[in-house]
């Protein structure tokens, strides 16, 4: 494919497992599950799911930027939490990132996820519709 382009993060996973972060394909952009991973490859705020929930949407943003693209774009987002009991400030998070875009998303609780410190992944899928 000559029109796919992809990016990739400071997660130690990508290369050990065969992903990237994000993938655009035409208009299309695609944000792999994304962790709190911090720049020296370990999870930021550990115990606070509002922290997490930052560095989550922020690596997610970097991305979708990096591809030519930006939250408003955002049509879908997935979240996937440890504990249930962080819905709402998690809830708040996601309302500073897409207040004005309102995306669908999806928040359920999953029983863990590879790192026992992470309370938070999200996933994001975009579409460039720009005139």
């Amino acid at each position: 494919m000559t029109n796919r382009r992809t990016i990739s993060t400071t997660s130690p996973y990508e290369e050990l497992f065969g992903f990237c972060r994000a993938v655009r394909t035409g208009n299309s952009i695609h944000i792999a599950g994304t962790a709190p991973i911090g720049d020296d490859g370990h999870t930021v705020g550990v115990s606070d799911p509002e922290a997490q929930a930052r560095r989550c949407f922020r690596i997610a943003q970097q991305s979708l930027e990096k591809l030519g693209g930006s939250l408003r774009h955002v049509i879908r987002t997935r979240m996937f939490l440890t504990r249930m009991s962080d819905w709402e400030v998690i809830g708040r998070v996601h309302g500073e990132f897409f207040r004005d875009v309102r995306p669908v998303s999806t928040m359920v609780e999953v029983s863990g996820l590879i790192d026992a410190d992470w309370l938070i992944e999200i996933e994001m899928d975009a579409i460039i519709d720009d005139a």
